[in-house]
């Protein structure tokens, strides 16, 4: 199959000691450059001296807000590749039959029967619904209760069945839960209470949940990006195919049953049994290929034992797509829409002109089968403007809503079904075009790694805010004003403004796609790295990592490597971003851009619980004890993960005491009754009770009498002499001078130094930093400039 080859560089600058960001910006100061401390004129009001007044105070902050502010914009304005660079742009187009031969017939084939049967779910009880209503004896709003059971387990149970589905065979996901889709259906049959009724729509719903996370990460992996639209509009004519069809078939059977609504469960409920062995035999694609293709030129081969990501990390890395963002908030308020106003559809055509089921069904049948011969049209339109430009095509379908919303109180107005079904021919038509095309832009912006939980926390975002509340309000209205009127209120200006949203979305896509493209060339310098230099693979390292709190950005492109046993010091001004970068590396902080790995593996989303068991353990500023519970109590804690072998526990609590002896004469005291020296004892005894690989100790020393931290520099240095690796946030440059092999300088979320300690205490400049909290100017680096090595290693 043709297309643009990228090589991803191989040189020096393409290796993990350097970030992909700066060979993108040359200014950008690399690890090895000179450190850049700012200088002022010390009459000017700067954020580095100390306010006096308010006045003063106020320019203070909002200069530092402008420099931060400036600071992120410019990185941000660096991250941004043009279209050409961006996946699926500018590669040799292919025909549908190409497209089809990569990823093989047999993946459309079945996902797109099963996205066809996927409507009986809802044709049934929507076209049987006056029937129904009847047998059940409900009202207006209780049908739609009772209907919705389906819908709600069906989104709740997206999100773990797309984490499943990230871990394992997709296609067997697929096959086994459709199997228990149609067990659910053909029970759902023989309930004669609106309970039962509602308790079985739950378990289908449970079934038919794989239908969107799971079989729309595995098209997107199955086929190519250039033929992508197409392919999903063949799914997509199937699925809308199938909503025309299935309630034409629930219809023609109502014919032969004299409109008894339990056989339409009994009956259809075989062939989907056939579906889900048929997608069992269906073999899984290969994760994110076609992304790794057009941007390397070769796809990577799966790391099997990569651990697990958080879902929480996942939701954190997804809310920094900021396309991705606005379109759930677009598609909440568009399926709001629509679903409340098919709900009221057949409800309204029964009132209006009393059609049976089955002439309702062919009011939707007709148009929607014509509808079906704009599809080819429209997928060829998205992949052509996709190849110019993403943001064209997302706008253009963003667009698409604003005529669908002008037709519909003309359809809704006119004065025979017949007319209503030839009017109905426009949204139909836009309906297919818009459900086509949006997904396949939308599976772009999202890592390959994440698609099926980032589709399954899409629904979870979009159908409970929209979905759910659509038919709920629809027939709230409908029972206060008319069929007509609630429809109108739903459906006409909820749509204008999710397409606007839509449009507005498009101006941040290229931003979004190159994320995906710089993880993807990150994952692979840093596999050319590992595969050039096996026995030099680093204890941790961040790549090119950006941190925000809310919409302040505090960290910076930051790149750091720990050696294996190498004891490294992080040394900076109060707010630099020093704890910052021990909450990333611990997992309690996610980075928006990056890559952090331990030991040459990526853990960047793994939960802070998966990286203790990692061999990552952090001691936290401040108070870390629980001061009412006893000692032996708080080292219990401590050990809660050792908890099933108590002996192992036992052992570890006995060797941390041997260190810390002070602790063990005093177990059953309650921790507040120590000293702060003696509980910051207490805390590093808790957390080496864990053995970990990689310590992080936050302000060691801050706070503390010179002759308790002497005691815990003697701690630090024997696990220095044993070959622990340590990461230190310290305040003191004599306390770093004496633990640290390595110093890193943070200025304002930047690294501005990385060297051996000495030489950063040689430098007068930073030093000053260090000690004052402040960068002043200094136009030499004599001897009188360089702290007292004597100094009080508390001084701040």
């Amino acid at each position: 199959m043709p297309t643009r080859t990228r090589t991803a560089n191989s040189s020096p600058s393409a290796t993990p000691s350097t970030s992909l960001r700066e060979r993108h910006n040359p200014t950008q100061p690399t690890l090895s450059s000179p450190p850049s401390v700012t200088t002022q004129d010390p009459d000017q009001p700067t954020t580095d001296r100390e306010p006096s007044g308010f006045a003063e105070l106020t320019q203070a902050v909002l200069a530092e807000q402008t420099a931060r502010e400036s600071a992120a914009a410019q990185a941000d304005a660096t991250e941004i590749r043009p279209d050409e660079e961006l996946p699926g742009v500018g590669d040799e187009p292919l025909s549908f039959r190409e497209g089809v031969a990569a990823g093989g017939v047999g993946v459309i084939a079945v996902l797109g029967t099963l996205d066809a049967t996927d409507a009986l779910q809802i044709a049934i009880p929507s076209l049987l619904g006056p029937e129904i209503q009847t047998g059940l004896g409900l009202s207006d709003t209780g049908l739609a209760v009772v209907g919705i059971g389906g819908l709600i387990s069906s989104t709740l149970c997206a999100v773990p069945m797309g984490r499943l589905a990230d871990r394992i065979d997709r296609m067997k996901l697929v096959g086994w839960a459709t199997l228990f889709w149609s067990l659910a259906m053909f029970a759902r049959g023989f309930q004669a209470t609106a309970l039962g009724f509602f308790f079985i729509g739950v378990l289908m719903g449970i079934g038919s949940s794989n239908t969107f996370p799971v079989q729309g990460a595995v098209l997107a992996d199955a086929y190519p990006i250039q033929a992508r639209g197409r392919i999903y509009a063949v799914k997509n004519v199937l699925g809308r195919a199938g909503e025309r069809i299935a309630p034409l078939l629930v219809g023609g059977l109502m014919l032969i049953v004299d409109n008894n609504w339990r056989w339409a469960y009994w009956a259809f409920a075989w062939p989907i049994v056939a579906l889900g062995i048929w997608a069992l035999l269906v073999p899984d694609p290969p994760r994110g290929q076609f992304e790794q293709l057009s941007t390397i030129g070769e796809v990577m081969e799966e790391d099997p034992d990569r651990p697990k990501v958080s879902l929480a990390a996942v939701w954190h890395r997804l809310m920094a797509i900021r396309t991705l963002k606005l379109a759930w908030i677009s598609f909440s308020i568009i399926v709001f829409s629509m679903i409340g106003q098919g709900f009221l559809v057949n409800l309204f055509l029964d009132d209006r002109w009393g059609l049976s089921p089955f002439e309702r069904a062919m009011i939707g049948f007709v148009p929607g089968m014509l509808a079906f011969a704009a599809a080819p049209w429209a997928a060829s339109r998205y992949d052509r403007l996709y190849q110019q430009s993403p943001a064209k095509a997302l706008a253009w379908v963003g667009a698409l809503f604003f005529p669908m919303a002008a037709v519909i109180p003309i359809q809704f107005y006119m004065p025979h079904p017949v007319l209503f079904a030839i009017v109905g021919i426009i949204p139909s038509v836009l309906a297919v075009v818009i459900f086509g095309m949006i997904s396949p832009l939308l599976v772009g912006v999202v890592p390959y790694r994440l698609r099926a939980q980032a589709t399954a926390l899409s629904i979870m975002v979009i159908f409970l805010g929209g979905g759910v509340l659509g038919p709920i309000v629809a027939g709230l209205l409908s029972d206060a004003t008319s069929e007509r009127t609630a429809i109108l209120i739903v459906a006409i200006p909820f749509k204008i403004l999710g397409g606007i949203l839509l449009i507005w979305g498009a101006r941040h896509i290229r931003h979004d796609l190159s994320l995906v493209v710089d993880e993807i060339e990150k994952d692979k310098a840093e596999l050319d790295w590992r595969t050039a230099h096996p026995d030099d693979i680093p204890a941790v390292s961040l790549r090119d990592i950006d941190f925000s709190y809310g919409p302040v950005q505090v960290l910076f492109g930051v790149d750091l490597r720990i050696e294996p046993g190498e004891t490294l010091a992080l040394l900076g001004t109060n707010g630099a971003g020093k704890s910052t970068i021990l909450r990333v590396i611990s997992g309690l902080a996610v980075p928006s851009r990056g890559i952090v790995e331990l030991g040459g593996r990526d853990i960047t989303l793994t939960s802070p619980q998966t990286r203790v068991g990692l061999g990552i353990a952090q001691l936290p500023g401040g108070n870390a004890v629980f001061g009412p519970m006893s000692i032996h109590d708080n080292l219990r804690t401590a050990g809660w993960s050792l908890r099933k072998d108590g002996t192992v526990l036992a052992d570890r609590i006995a060797e941390v005491l041997k260190t810390f002896p002070m602790l063990a004469e005093r177990l059953d005291e309650p921790a507040n009754e120590l000293s702060g020296g003696q509980q910051q004892m207490l805390a590093l005894a808790m957390v080496l009770i864990h053995k970990p690989e990689i310590l992080l100790i936050d302000e060691l020393s801050l706070g503390l009498a010179p002759t308790v931290v002497a005691d815990l520099l003697e701690v630090v240095e024997q696990l220095r002499e044993q070959g622990q690796t340590m990461i230190i946030v310290e305040q003191s440059l004599n306390v770093a001078a004496a633990i640290a092999d390595r110093a890193v300088f943070i200025e304002k979320g930047h690294v501005r130094f990385d060297g051996p300690i000495r030489e950063l205490a040689a430098r007068g400049d930073i030093a000053r930093a260090v000690f004052l909290g402040t960068a002043r100017d200094s136009t030499s680096d004599s001897d009188d400039e360089t702290p007292d090595p004597d100094q009080n290693p508390d001084t701040p």
